[in-house]
């Protein structure tokens, strides 16, 4: 029985990619599941090799995963495949998509995200054909038997108008396909949002009404504002929302305003997003897992559809400090935090409790130096109800650091003090502390972010000057242009180098030292980037190079000649990105 229904699938999509419509799709296929009303669904990276979805949804107690991404192989395309290698029916996704529905749960694919996105190889950017992107999302319909395709549309798709307006004509055709075999099938569109709301991506709405093509969810991804902003993510995921709304009540006149909420999806990312990964240096986008219950209350009071985030294999706090890591929050949690917050969320709603409260820390953050101290305000308030008593306790410090509340209980609406105090040993970087307070079973909390600054001792005489940047500014270190100090991604400390290699230098940066003359010695230093060169020159010459997603270590022995003198460089590639280096040192 099940061969047989395998091949009958194999024929169902061949002949839907050949333009066919299956008709025998209605009367021999077992129809999806539709999922349920409200539903929790983060985003799971099928890229990541070797993990696998339906055992870690299991173990994060989650049914309902995003799986992410569908795309072709090469611009011009038309045909769809897992991470643009892995073709619809092969590998274990297949295995994995029903492991999912036999455990009450299901799977959502999902087409683009940013490297498609970017490369020409998202399927409607791709593909000239509307029937065969159309016949692409009717393969995975029949192919898995699952009832909603997400559309991932960022970047320089938001800007390919023949793109745009071919991807809703192939919604469009797949809705009348889906209608004329029985089928159930749903279409979101995941889109990056400002704040207040859409920005360039309300047109792919607004050319879906004019195509009829019925939307049935709009996703905002609600991180990754870059623009260098202090925010509380949990309040501008609501704002971003009631932008979304003003936007598109225009767009559809018969929905109610209920009706609308009841069409929008969130999609945050747990702890520390991807702003400063790139040496991005204003204040830190993080979404702690205190914003996590927020929006999770808000998201049941408002009745929206769907809440995810980007992705389950981040919901842990290996990475204490690390931002855009894939597989780390970045932040002090316990593994799977986040899931355990949103999962409640799925199949209906539970109201919030008849007394409620709020806590806020003031000020949110604050920077010392190792052995001094600082204090902020913890603030209590009540959000419904009568006032309760809220026990205080703060989490996260680390080696040290000391961190207490003082009282340690309120009442609701009364304020307590934070104080941190810290060590001379303290290492220096920046750590979020968590302040939560507790009422019976409800438990509100806020995050307190303390920095460490860090300290550069004088160098010994003939050492590279400002090995780690320590000193906040390039001197002694010359670059050509572009070359600056940044604060993340650092090795160690808190500064690092940024190489500026474009398609017209190499971003080279140097500095001249004296060492022993017609003596070995050895360059180390930490790099990270495409094509990150390091080396010396003038009284000696040696070269080492590498690409890497981390800091590598590279390392150049060198001999010198009589004098000495040599040039420390590193340096990037034409065209090849940004190169970062940290930590030199010459022994």
């Amino acid at each position: 029985m099940r061969l047989r229904t395998a091949l009958l699938s194999a024929v169902v999509a061949a002949a839907s990619v050949s333009g066919l419509v299956a008709s025998a799709d209605a009367a021999t296929t077992p129809k999806a599941t539709p999922l349920p009303t409200h539903v929790f669904a983060p985003y799971f990276e099928t890229y990541q090799s070797g993990q696998s979805p339906s055992a870690m949804a299991k173990q994060a107690g989650v049914k309902y995963l995003t799986l992410a991404f569908l795309q072709t192989a090469q611009q011009g395309s038309c045909t769809l495949l897992w991470d643009g290698t892995t073709a619809i029916g092969g590998g274990s996704f297949g295995t994995e998509i029903a492991a999912l529905q036999a455990a009450g749960g299901d799977a959502i694919p999902s087409l683009g995200g940013y490297t498609a996105d970017t490369t020409n190889t998202e399927l409607a950017d791709s593909c000239t054909d509307v029937s065969k992107i159309a016949a692409g999302f009717e393969s995975l319909i029949t192919t898995y038997n699952i009832s909603r395709i997400d559309l991932d549309v960022e970047a320089d798709s938001l800007n390919n108008s023949a793109g745009i307006d071919r991807r809703n004509k192939a919604i469009k055709m797949t809705e009348d396909w889906a209608a004329a075999n029985g089928r159930g099938i749903q279409f979101s569109y995941t889109l990056p949002t400002l704040p207040t709301g859409l920005d360039t991506g309300l047109a792919v709405l607004q050319n879906a009404v004019q195509n009829q093509a019925r939307v049935d969810v709009i996703n905002l991804m609600t991180f990754d504002y870059y623009d260098n902003q202090q925010h509380n993510m949990a309040t501008d995921t609501q704002n971003a929302v009631a932008g979304l709304i003003n936007q598109i009540t225009p767009l559809y006149p018969g929905k109610t305003q209920a009706q609308l909420y009841a069409m929008v999806g969130v999609t945050e990312m747990p702890g520390r997003d991807d702003y400063g990964s790139s040496g991005e240096t204003g204040p830190p986008e993080i979404f702690t897992v205190a914003n996590a219950t927020t929006v999770y209350n808000w998201a049941v009071a408002k009745g929206i559809n769907t809440l995810s985030f980007w992705a389950l294999q981040r919901d842990n706090g290996g990475c204490n400090g690390t931002p855009g890591n894939d597989l780390c929050s970045g932040i002090t949690q316990n593994t799977w935090d986040f899931s355990h917050a949103f999962e409640p969320f799925t199949g209906g709603t539970t109201p919030p409790p008849a007394n409620d409260f709020s806590v806020s820390v003031t000020p949110g953050s604050a920077a010392v130096n190792p052995g001094s101290s600082t204090t902020a305000s913890v603030k209590t308030a009540v959000t419904s109800g009568s006032a309760q008593t809220v026990s205080l306790s703060v989490s996260g410090a680390p080696a040290g650091v000391t961190a207490s509340v003082s009282p340690t209980s309120v009442s609701a609406g009364g304020t307590a003090t934070l104080s941190v105090a810290t060590t001379s040993a303290a290492v220096p970087g920046s750590y979020p502390l968590t302040v939560t307070g507790t009422a019976g079973s409800t438990s509100h909390a806020s995050t307190f972010t303390l920095t460490v600054n860090g300290t550069t001792p004088p160098p010994p005489p003939g050492a590279i000057v400002n090995p780690g940047l320590e000193s906040g500014a390039l001197s002694p270190w010359t670059c050509q242009p572009g070359g600056a100090v940044v604060g993340t991604p650092v090795h160690s400390g808190t500064h690092a180098l940024s190489v500026a290699a474009t398609s017209s230098q190499t971003g080279e940066c140097d500095q001249t030292i004296t060492v022993s003359a017609n003596a070995s010695h050895t360059l180390t230093v930490w790099v990270r980037g495409n094509f990150a060169y390091a080396g010396v020159k003038g009284g000696a010459s040696a070269e080492t190079w590498t690409s890497s997603s981390g800091y590598t270590q590279l390392t150049v022995p060198f001999t010198t000649g009589a004098s000495g003198t040599v040039t420390v460089y590193v340096h990037g590639w034409y065209a090849q990105g940004t190169v970062y280096a940290d930590d030199f040192a010459v022994s």
